[in-house]
């Protein structure tokens, strides 16, 4: 099998957070399987090109995942909580039982000072994840 296209981690990453937006307007990127450009779906008006019509194949299309398919919501969130300090487990899981939960989880690292090692944590997780899936859908990887 010949290698895909290359493929920006950046641009990967910048597609996944796409693909993964909650909000009024459903959004999603496609890549090109043959040229690797990044076609991004949403709001119309907004974005710089209109998806092909055939962007639904896909033989000719890998439609980029959500972060929850790549396993990078609670799971991820749980294991770092765990590898930092046991004891936070039951204060993890109180913030994730009601809404505004990443608020609350994010505010009890950052009176814990472990705010930054959450985002260092959490992009380097993203990065593996999103890297692994464009590998497996026959894509070739630049970090830069």
């Amino acid at each position: 099998m010949e290698p895909g296209p290359k493929l920006k981690l950046s641009d990967l990453v910048d597609a996944l957070e796409w693909s993964s937006a909650d909000g009024p307007v459903d959004t999603a990127a496609y890549i090109s399987r043959r040229t690797g450009k990044i076609y991004w779906e949403g709001e119309e008006g907004i974005l710089p090109d209109e998806p092909p019509s055939d962007v639904a194949d896909e033989s000719s299309y890998a439609c980029v995942p959500h972060k929850r398919d790549l396993d990078l919501g609670h799971a991820l969130v749980s294991d770092f909580a765990e590898s930092q300090d046991p004891q936070m487990r039951d204060e993890v899981r109180d913030c994730f039982s009601r809404r505004g939960a990443y608020r609350r989880f994010k505010d009890l690292l950052d009176r814990r000072a472990l705010l930054q090692a959450w985002y260092d944590h959490e992009q380097k997780a993203v990065e593996r994840a999103i890297r692994e899936w464009a590998e497996a859908e026959g894509f070739q990887v630049e970090s830069a």
